[in-house]
């Protein structure tokens, strides 16, 4: 099958070009843009990241998930907003060279060019988000859920964006969901899981903000109706990128007047701390029960999480925060790089009470968040937070002094490996000189030499080539050294 991206995003349609920085020149390989491939060093920092966020993951009570890397096309489209919808790759379907379908083929391809869908020429996508495969999953499998259902997910998706830094094709999220409740608890939780999560990582001085869509309601309402939800959330999500001034004009170009943009602007200057921001909300709205609802939410895990053990002091209540998906309907959260880092945003999430809705399955209320770990490898690399032993994966390499000191060595190496120690042997009998300077590259800590008169003494020569010191130890007490 051939992958095609929404040819709506005009943005991205040099990438179909011959010649273009995507398809290479001159016969030698390349990566589509956006895509990236990962060596051994990358890998394990990945790694790094993944293994800390699913341990947290999984000490809260998650359970792993995994769904297909590709969805039909009904099930992702119209889920995420109409600038969403522009962002999802998708697949072209098979025989579309049938010359007896050709003509129909091209026919129906240039509706697809106008952004219309026709199964004849696609009704596969690959999944832009973890969240509405996962509602559709619940919705296919209710019956045998035991509610609430946890589960965590790490896999990636892929968005036809224009690529920058920070921003990829082809990225992985990591996803934690409550599915089957409504209580507030559940927020607390995937709260404290940011915090844990960054902590851990060293990113501790990281934002994590807050807000309710039932608020955004609220403010829809006395700001030109609540058919307008939608271009005010979708222009205030912009407010970081492009200013007051230009989410005014946005505004005024959906149809708001002169008073309706005036209140969302009293609205988005809201300052001050936590209590100083829910003072002034509450006068704002003091009229809106749906805008109560969703203050008296923020206060709730605002006022338990600053009262229990594990404060989160980097906990803001952020009225401009929106999160321009549709389908959020309670608190929502937005987990931000340290100021020192240009990268903005490294995780999201919030309620969405009848996600499953969509699917046919209603009345299953769900919240969760997301991690960004190609943005949060980012932020470590820049600030230096990986651990040094990272970069660490062989632990020990065996010196290959001949056939028969390899052959003595190579039963040592295995009995070593039986301890659960990463070891190689050099893979040919060479210079000494040259062995070193392969440990040296492959940043390999010790070196176990043996040798024709190791041989003879029945002892090994263990270097710690990180301080260059070295010991004779008996070969028969190898497999007991301490490696550290």
């Amino acid at each position: 099958m051939h992958l095609q991206q929404n040819m709506t995003d005009k943005k991205n349609k040099e990438d179909l070009n011959p010649g273009s920085a995507s398809r290479g020149t001159g016969g030698k390989p390349s990566l589509p843009q956006g895509t990236r491939d990962f060596g051994p060093d990358v890998v394990r920092k990945r790694q790094y990241i993944l293994n800390t966020i699913k341990s947290v993951f999984e000490l809260y009570g998650f359970q792993p998930l995994e769904t297909p890397a590709m969805e039909n096309l009904d099930t992702l489209m119209g889920k995420y907003g109409e600038e969403g919808d522009k962002l999802i790759f998708r697949i072209l379907n098979n025989g579309l060279d049938n010359p007896a379908k050709e003509q129909h083929a091209r026919e129906e391809f240039e509706n697809v060019l106008k952004g219309k869908n026709s199964k004849t020429i696609t009704e596969r996508a690959l999944k832009y988000d973890l969240t509405i495969p996962f509602a559709r999953y619940v919705a296919m499998n209710h019956n045998q859920l035991t509610f609430p259902f946890k589960r965590y997910q790490i896999q990636p998706v892929w968005r036809a964006d224009r690529p920058q830094k920070g921003r990829y094709r082809e990225f992985c999220q990591c996803d934690a969901d409550v599915v089957g409740s409504n209580s507030l608890v559940n927020e607390l939780e995937l709260a404290n899981i940011y915090n844990d999560v960054f902590q851990k990582l060293g990113i501790s001085n990281y934002e994590l903000r807050i807000n309710s869509r039932k608020i955004l309601t609220a403010l829809s309402e006395i700001s030109g109706g609540a058919d307008k939800m939608i271009d005010i959330t979708i222009a205030i999500d912009k407010l970081d990128k492009i200013g007051m001034e230009k989410v005014k004009e946005e505004l005024s170009g959906s149809g708001l007047n002169n008073n309706h943009i005036t209140v969302i602007e009293d609205y988005l200057n809201i300052t001050g701390s936590n209590e100083e921001k829910l003072s002034a909300i509450k006068k704002l709205f003091s009229n809106s029960a749906v805008a109560q609802k969703g203050i008296e939410q923020i206060e709730f895990i605002v006022d338990t999480i600053k009262n229990s053990k594990s404060d989160i002091p980097n906990l803001i209540i952020d009225f401009t925060l929106a999160r321009g998906l549709n389908y959020y309907t309670g608190i929502i959260f937005e987990a931000k790089a340290p100021p020192v880092v240009k990268i903005g945003s490294i995780g999201g999430g919030g309620r969405y009470d009848d996600l499953t809705g969509l699917f046919g399955v209603p009345n299953i209320p769900g919240v969760g968040i997301s991690f960004g770990v190609d943005r949060i490898y980012d932020v470590m690399e820049e600030l230096k937070l990986f651990p040094e032993t990272i970069d660490i994966g062989t632990k020990i390499l065996f010196f290959n002094l001949g056939p028969e000191e390899s052959k003595i060595a190579y039963g040592f190496l295995q009995q070593i490996r039986q301890k659960g120690i990463a070891s190689e042997i050099y893979h040919e009998p060479t210079k000494m000189d040259k062995q070193f300077r392969y440990a040296e590259k492959k940043n390999i800590p010790f070196a176990v030499i043996i040798g024709s008169k190791e041989i003879e003494t029945k002892t090994c020569v263990i270097k710690d080539l990180r301080s260059g010191q070295q010991r004779s130890v008996a070969i028969e007490a190898l497999s007991e050294f301490s490696f550290v």
